[in-house]
């Protein structure tokens, strides 16, 4: 028989409770001196709201005196120096029944001083230890009072000891000699609980509990209480999570930024095993379920970023800022910026780093889905999700769920991303909204060409890239820049994928020449075109390409070095990069019968160079200016110079061919077609020489390289999941409803 809880200062009157104890309340339950005590608070339509940090009731009639929340009055108790339960037996099974007071419980922890700390340490280990016991109550009222005590209590220690040692903050909240014991009790209840039958807000609260626990620290790795969760690991828990559907949908997206930052912790400093455990990942379900929720998080931003561009595209805008010209520009392409997800970016880069079989999951299709017209099952209102990116049901991408209509489009992790990626490498000048700032966006840019390196160097990627039976559309974005139109959707041709990520470097080449000039994310671009062409070239891949694109953007790239050499110089060394481009060519030069097209495609190549032969007469006295003085510059322009040897061969041979041509012809200007019959008819007199190493490159290797970017990457998303993890957004409405019977 079940009965109602009757205490009066609990939000929770009416409550039915199969099988469950009533609870009375104490003669402190009956809150002031109101006219004959009428009622429950929440019946008394007079209250007014709660003052939170005061923890403060008032009443909005002719009484003034303030009243003193129940639960307020308890967490005074406990930061006295006696034992709260010494003469109140019931006590804390009384506090688990309170709705939580977040920021009063906060607020008193970091506003103690140091005296303070000693004398009611015990109370906080006794508060600790409840809390923990408490997690294993049948009734789940009280599960979640504690589990938002328990984030109250990592988020204001932490804040109170961000000067003091992480053992310290151990003591205060467990006690030295308890905490091994604590901690195991506490992951081994939370493990039970994300893995077990129960409500899904309690399981979306235990995430938050752990990803509060996570971030208490800007420097993850700083974070002693992580050690615990090494130990006693949850690894199962988060995979369970993202194998199954229902569970997948609603809580993937934490669990997915929750596994991001714990494989994070300590990575070059010690063992960790969430790095071990992923790598050897195989079951099919979870790998896929990994995928569904990365998917998913960068098409919403995809679709996002869309609507925007069609929003700015229409209307009086659009038409107002044809009229102006090109005044507006800029506020266009600001009010395009979308907030990059660096969480789910980096979790990706985790997958694709750290487990070969995730490759798999990149490259499986499926029928491509509009996530904004297609309707949607309706979920369990759940806290939001930190970031404020919490995708739409993530059951779409479920293969067993996909409309099956063979006029669908089809994609795949990897199409999704290229998309996002495009849209990212846009803009790495810092055209931002709101607070989103330039570094954020340089290290989204940094980490899609980094992913992309991995992919680059991945066999079993590179064959799937450059399978000629399997094409795709990937309508990737492109800068708006005046002297292009935008392209059309519908004549975006279906080609295999590797000709989406060549269009990707090309597009990036091209729109990132200017005065704050990003050094190293052109060198990560050229590098990741060697390593598909030297693909291209062992496995004698015939793509058809549009390559004269890429010898364009190449070109280019050389004239804006040599056009903007002082002002680079004073910042970069910019040899290394100029070295890749020339031995681009060299590569087409050397081996591009083995992987261009056709013989034409071989000839337009040398046609290019001939035509371009400016840039690189004046490429080569500059490197050989500046490897004859003695500057801090010479061995690397020096390099340049021994791999210009062949282009200016090439241009040396045809040029005065072309030029003996004309005269005999006596045509002042030849045409392309001309000047290309000068190329084949003198080939055979043509001499090279042979270059070594021009197909090896320097494999991927994430330390010690890249050490410090991830370590700056996660700091930055631990700060951001930490200032956006809500924990009060499970509103005490939404619980009750879930628990109104719980059987």
């Amino acid at each position: 028989m079940s009965r109602p809880f009757v205490t009066r200062q609990t939000p929770y009157v009416g409550l039915t409770v199969s099988g469950g104890r009533g609870f009375h309340s104490t003669s402190s339950s009956r809150l002031s001196g109101g006219a004959g005590g009428s009622g429950s608070l929440t019946q008394d339509s007079n209250m007014a709201q709660v003052e939170k940090k005061a923890g403060l009731l008032r009443r909005s009639s002719s009484s003034k005196k303030p009243l003193t929340e129940k639960v307020v009055l308890m967490y005074d108790e406990i930061f006295g120096a006696e034992d709260p339960a010494k003469n109140k037996p019931r006590f804390w099974e009384e506090l688990f029944l309170m709705k939580v007071n977040l920021e009063y419980l906060e607020g008193k922890l970091e506003n103690l001083d140091g005296d303070e700390v000693m004398k009611i340490q015990d109370n906080i280990n006794r508060l600790f230890q409840h809390c923990v016991q408490t997690l294993g109550d049948e009734h789940q009222i009280k599960v979640v009072n504690a589990l938002q005590t328990l984030c109250a209590l990592f988020r204001g220690v932490h804040q109170k000891n961000k000067p003091v040692s992480g053992f310290d903050i151990i003591n205060m909240l467990m006690g030295f000699d308890k905490a091994e014991q604590r901690m195991k009790e506490l992951m081994e209840s939370l493990d039970a609980l994300l893995c077990g039958d129960g409500s899904e807000s309690l399981k979306s609260l235990c995430l938050k509990l752990l990803l509060c626990l996570v971030t208490v620290t800007d420097n993850i790795s700083q974070n002693t209480l992580l050690e615990y969760i090494m130990i006693n690991s949850i690894f199962e828990a988060i995979l369970q999570i993202l194998s199954v559907a229902p569970s997948r949908v609603q809580h993937g997206y934490d669990a997915v930024v929750l596994l991001a930052l714990l494989v994070n912790y300590r990575k070059y400093e010690s063992v960790n095993p969430y790095i071990v455990k992923l790598s050897i990942v195989d079951d099919e379900n979870t790998l896929n379920g990994l995928g569904m929720v990365i998917s998913q998080a960068l098409t919403e931003y995809n679709r996002q970023y869309k609507d925007k561009e069609e929003e700015n595209q229409g209307g009086f805008f659009s038409a107002f800022t044809t009229m102006v010209g090109s005044m507006f520009i800029a506020d266009a392409e600001e009010k395009l910026s979308v907030q990059t997800n660096e969480a789910i970016l980096l979790a990706l880069y985790e997958a694709v780093h750290l487990n070969r079989n995730f490759i798999a999951v990149l490259v499986q299709s499926h029928p491509e889905v509009d996530i904004a017209t297609t309707p949607t099952t309706p979920v369990p209102a759940t806290p939001t999700t930190p970031l404020d990116t919490t995708p739409p049901s993530l059951d779409l991408m479920n293969s067993a769920e996909l409309p099956l209509d063979p006029n669908l489009q089809t994609s795949n992790l990897l199409i999704t991303f290229l998309m996002y990626s495009s849209i990212v490498i846009q803009d790495t000048k810092g055209k931002h909204i709101e607070s989103f700032s330039a570094p954020h966006r340089l290290n989204s840019a940094r980490l899609c060409l980094i992913i992309l390196t991995c992919i680059a160097e991945d066999q079993y990627a590179n064959a799937f890239l450059h399978d000629d039976n399997m094409n795709f559309r990937v309508n990737l974005h492109r800068m708006p820049m005046r002297h292009r139109k935008r392209p059309v959707d519908k004549n975006i041709p279906s080609r295999p994928l590797v000709c989406a990520v060549l269009d990707l470097m090309v597009e990036f080449i091209v729109s990132h020449m200017m005065k704050d000039f990003p050094m190293d994310l052109y060198m990560r671009c050229v590098h990741i075109i060697h390593k598909l062409i030297c693909y291209q070239k062992k496995c004698r891949v015939r793509l058809n390409y549009t390559w004269r694109d890429l010898w364009s953007a190449l070109i280019n790239l050389l004239k804006f070095l040599l056009s903007n050499e002082t002002t680079l110089l004073s910042k970069h060394n910019i040899f290394p990069l100029t070295l890749l481009v020339v031995n681009l060519f060299n590569m087409f030069i050397t081996y591009g019968d083995t992987f261009l097209p056709t013989p034409s495609s071989y000839d337009a190549l040398y046609y290019e160079i001939v035509r371009m032969h400016q840039v690189f007469d004046n490429l080569y006295c500059m490197v050989l200016r500046v490897s004859t003085n003695a500057g801090q510059w010479k061995e690397s322009a020096s390099k340049v110079t021994q791999a210009l040897v062949n282009v200016r061969a090439i241009i040396n041979h045809f040029n005065p061919k072309i030029e003996s041509y004309a005269a005999v012809n006596h045509i002042s200007q030849l045409s392309e077609d001309q000047v290309l019959e000068v190329v084949r008819s003198n080939y055979d007199t043509l001499t090279l020489k042979l270059q070594d190493g021009l197909d090896q490159y320097e494999r991927y290797s994430e330390q010690p390289k890249e050490g410090a970017f991830f370590k700056d990457l996660a700091r930055s998303i631990s700060l951001n999941v930490r200032k956006n993890v809500s924990l009060n957004a499970l509103s005490q409405d939404v619980l009750l409803k879930e628990f109104s019977t719980i059987s």
